[in-house]
């Protein structure tokens, strides 16, 4: 089968592309994605993420896994991502964050030219439907709708005014002139029409509405297992989907949106990458690109969870999953009430220290308790609090286990390798546990999962046994114009001609917060610079 445009890769960048690309009907599309549609309950239910997270069963979850992390006692890290059109956009909490422009000028000096914040801003707005309606820092037509809160539950008002104790000012909208603050998150949510309180996915967004175009072809439960090249110029994708083993034939480009952890998985699989990794999996060098699978960059997650002597939090008893079984029905009818919620419904950025020129902690507060990424369980009714540097200093690795296409990538985040981020990390916990201990809190605050005694040497072992990933790893195919570069700053693969790299991977640095959002603006800006190559 032959196309103008192959992506690999079905998930918030892909489903962009694929739709942006597939709106001009001179030019044919092919979507490849090795999950299927993501249309069921699962994914349309926002409280459902809970069932999904843990990867036990792995439904629309890819569930890898980290080799043992030497900051984390050797614990293997779990790795969550999202398998089906939506990617992680349909197994996540829907939390809507930008990051600050100081991040996009971040990576503007970094040598990513015009990925300065007023460059992308444009984008996050075209991409953006939100309920709060166009202004400077918010779209109104885009096909993500974006939508405020309905009914957050009484715990989480609190959490905002205990943070308000400890001298965190309210903040109604992260994405707005300031980070700072605590308040709710925005959530990609339809706010509007018949999916009204159902999750707005990438796909949801802009895939589905649009599959009938007779230029765009979806190809689900098909894996990409490695690119066609003739030379130094990508040609096509071979694919493993029901039928078989069969070639994808591209006329203008390939294009990667496989995520941090699969886009540069296929490079290497392809024979582009760095000569040593290629060579110890049997690989023959095709194009030697060092950067490939380096500057791994992730956001650590420290979680402080309670049971709580009050019920109306998320708990897994008898009383509590009666109270889901009706909030369901009542979602079902009216899109409203507690399976509306991200879950993940109070927010604060702040800082570590007076002297940070933005915010470099944050906090996603949840009201239910979360451990080991829903792994493990508990009863009781409760909420976890979890916090996290923004801007880690420690950098990873993604490679391959085998040269086999179907073997998950090896995946190496480093955690805690640079000596600066466990201090951050612990003054960042020490914060939290402030906010906690609030008076606002006290009527929800029970039992401590975790008790320590308080010493700095207690609270380093207990992030050490216990901190994890809060699932925003991005940069292993960074863009910029030094010889580490992947992409450039039209996102082509440097040294392969037809072949571009569009999702997470392509960060030079991690931004403040949340990267779905820049994952999809990225993609509108793609397309725009794809359409203006063939202009």
């Amino acid at each position: 089968m032959e196309f103008d445009f192959i992506i690999a890769g079905g998930g918030s960048a892909g489903s962009v592309l694929a739709a942006r690309l597939s709106e001009d009907p001179a030019v044919s599309v092919c979507l490849v994605e090795a999950g299927d549609s993501a249309r069921d309950l699962l994914v349309r239910a926002p409280a459902l993420v809970a069932a999904m997270v843990s990867g036990r069963p792995p439904l629309h979850n890819w569930a890898l896994h980290t080799v043992p992390q030497a900051g984390l006692n050797g614990r293997r890290g779990f790795q969550p991502r999202g398998r089906g059109l939506g990617g992680s956009s349909a197994i996540n909490a829907m939390l809507y964050i930008r990051g600050t422009p100081a991040d996009y000028d971040g990576w503007a000096d970094a040598g990513a030219t015009g990925w300065d914040w007023a460059s992308v801003r444009p984008w996050f707005l075209r991409a953006e439907g939100n309920i709060r309606g166009a202004g400077p820092d918010h779209g109104a037509d885009g096909p993500l709708q974006v939508a405020d809160q309905r009914h957050p539950r009484p715990i989480t008002r609190s959490f905002i005014e205990a943070a308000g104790t400890c001298q965190i000012a309210p903040n109604d909208d992260f994405n707005g002139p300031v980070q700072d603050g605590a308040g709710l998150y925005q959530v990609t949510q339809f706010h509007s029409g018949p999916r009204k309180g159902e999750r707005c996915s990438a796909a949801a967004a802009y895939l589905h509405p649009v599959m009938g175009r007779p230029n765009l072809t979806v190809l689900t439960r098909t894996r990409a297992l490695r690119l066609v090249l003739d030379g130094r110029r990508a040609t096509g994708l071979v694919v493993r989907g029901r039928g078989g083993e069969t070639t994808l034939t591209a006329r203008r480009e390939v294009i990667l949106s496989l995520g941090a952890f699969g886009s540069p998985q296929l490079l290497l699989l392809s024979g582009i990458g760095p000569e040593d990794e290629l060579r110890a999996h049997g690989i023959a060098p095709v194009h030697v690109l060092p950067g490939v699978g380096l500057n791994l960059q992730d956001h650590l997650d420290y979680t402080i969870s309670h049971s709580s002597p009050r019920r109306d939090v998320v708990g897994l008893n008898p009383r509590g999953l009666m109270r889901l079984l009706k909030a369901g029905l009542r979602w079902r009818k009216t899109g409203e009430g507690l399976f509306a919620s991200p879950m993940a419904e109070g927010a604060a950025f702040l800082r570590s220290t007076p002297q940070e020129p933005q915010p470099d902690l944050q906090i996603h507060f949840v009201v239910g308790i979360v451990d080991q990424h829903m792994r493990k369980l508990h009863m009781a009714d409760g909420w976890s609090a979890h916090i996290c540097a923004l801007r880690p200093f420690s950098r990873g690795t993604v490679g391959l286990t085998s040269g086999n296409p179907l073997a998950p990538p090896r995946i190496d985040p480093a955690f805690l390798s640079d000596p600066r981020d466990l201090p951050l990390l612990m003054r960042a916990a020490r914060r939290l546990e402030e906010i906690i201990a609030a008076p606002p809190l006290a009527p929800w605050r029970g039992r401590r999962l975790y008790p320590h005694n308080g010493s700095d040497a207690a609270l380093e072992a207990d992030i050490r046994a216990r901190a994890d990933t809060i699932y925003h790893p991005v940069g292993t195919c960074r863009m910029g114009q030094d010889d580490l570069a992947v992409t450039d700053p039209a996102l082509r693969v440097r040294g392969i001609s037809g072949l571009r790299v569009v999702d997470a991977s392509v960060m030079p640095r991690l931004i403040g917060g949340n990267t779905n959002a820049p994952t999809i603006m990225i993609a509108e800006r793609a397309a725009a610079l794809i359409r203006a190559d063939r202009a």
